[in-house]
């Protein structure tokens, strides 16, 4: 997706379509079938992190990569999404397979699966493009993690990528497509957070009815940074896990990226959610609603340019930031889409907490709890932070007072109203 102008943004998220999103071409005759969201990761641009090291800049040369994500709904056959969305060139993947994920880079033997397209091993994924594989008869169940292999015999050049996965990826020299073992794999960014890498969702078919995709749609509060590598307890897991012991499954989709603004666009730190609500929310299958949690970068750093690329003319305001919240409240709403707005959580002893940013933060969130404009509201501000003390508590942050712990993400989805919903 080509950013867009704020105003141009805020028209073309008003004007959207209720047209149902095409199924590529790729899913050949599997486009009879009913299919489901259960996994998604938003993408972003491979350029140089400045905070947590990846490989996205580098890309792949006659490697494997091996990377885990744990299903939100389960199926008897899964097909997955791969995007070259910000590759300026053809993206040539020679082979992949997926199997169940055992501990590591392991995978469960006799799980193993090699994934097709159009029923062929290797695929051209178009600059600037996607393409969904065949579907592969692998029976998972909510919960479920599942290994996907990729194999590049030459090199990709920078990679189409999310980079706060919270979950480790393996890299190994050569094809290691078919194996079982974790031997090969002995390359992971280590101490790292993590990042996934052209893996932009995976979808299921032939499981048990379940409720609508759930879609968390925010900053790095959602990402889940603070949350245990590979534990997989970001609030987003959390609210799956309180879905499912209710007796309501439902896959609830993490559209979160850290450092991501509403209102700006950067090259570090994601399209801004005006520019990427269409396609990281709206145009997953099955979507009934979103939760959005979102402006607490633009308040925190106004006038801060993230990677030199920042736009914030003119300067954020309350009525900038409701103006955005309106337009993705519209914009859900021509697809039939609940909205549910969510809080933003006190920051007091982080480092850019200042009466002004604090006063915006807290005007915000009256407007958020009181205009009636969303269909609902997920008050994390008070979940976190019951006494109204405009701080989080110790132990619910992650030690910068801004973050949560594991501890914060399950107060955040305690929070949420699961009758709110659809």
């Amino acid at each position: 997706m080509i950013p867009l102008p704020r105003a141009a943004a805020i028209a073309a998220l008003t004007a959207l379509s209720i047209a149902a999103t095409p199924t590529p071409a790729s899913a050949g005759p599997a486009h009879r079938q009913h299919w489901s969201a259960a996994w998604a990761a938003p993408m972003m641009r491979p350029s140089a992190a400045p905070w947590f090291a990846t490989w996205a800049g580098q890309g792949f040369d006659h490697q494997t990569v091996r990377e885990v994500v744990r299903l939100g709904t389960g199926g008897k056959a899964v097909r997955f999404r791969l995007s070259n969305t910000y590759g300026t060139t053809p993206l040539r993947l020679t082979g992949a397979s997926v199997g169940r994920a055992a501990d590591g880079a392991a995978v469960v033997p006799g799980t193993v699966r090699p994934l097709h397209f159009d029923h062929r091993d290797s695929v051209v994924v178009p600059a600037g493009g996607e393409v969904l594989s065949d579907p592969v008869p692998l029976p998972v169940a909510a919960r479920d993690r599942v290994a996907l292999t990729l194999y590049f015999d030459g090199p990709t050049g920078p990679a189409t990528y999310h980079q706060l996965s919270m979950t480790t990826t393996y890299r190994a020299d050569g094809d290691h497509r078919g194996d079982t073992g974790a031997a090969a794999f002995s390359d992971a960014v280590r101490p790292g957070y993590g990042s996934w890498y052209y893996v932009s969702g995976v979808e299921v078919t032939g499981g048990r009815p379940v409720g609508k995709a759930v879609v968390a749609f925010g900053e790095s509060t959602t990402d889940g940074f603070g949350a245990t590598v590979d534990g997989d307890d970001r609030y987003p897991d959390r609210l799956a896990e309180r879905l499912i012991a209710d007796g309501r499954p439902r896959p609830v989709l993490n559209a979160g990226i850290g450092s991501n603004k509403m209102l700006a666009d950067s090259a570090c730190a994601g399209d801004s959610a005006l520019s990427r609500f269409e396609r990281d929310v709206l145009n997953q299958p099955n979507v009934g609603t979103v939760i959005v949690s979102h402006g607490m970068n633009d308040i925190l750093r106004t006038g801060d340019q993230i990677c030199g690329v920042d736009r914030e003319d003119p300067p954020v305001t309350l009525q900038r930031l409701i103006d955005a919240h309106r337009a993705l409240i519209r914009a859900a709403h021509a697809r039939g889409v609940k909205a549910v707005g969510a809080t933003l959580m006190p920051f007091g002893g982080a480092p850019f907490w200042t009466p002004q940013t604090d006063r915006l933060r807290r005007d915000l969130n009256e407007w958020i709890r009181t205009s009636g404009e969303y269909d609902a509201v997920a008050d994390f501000d008070l979940a976190i932070d019951p006494a109204g003390t405009g701080t989080i508590p110790d132990g619910y942050h992650f030690g910068d007072h801004l973050h949560p712990s594991p501890l914060g993400y399950r107060a955040m989805a305690d929070g949420i109203d699961l009758d709110s919903l659809q």
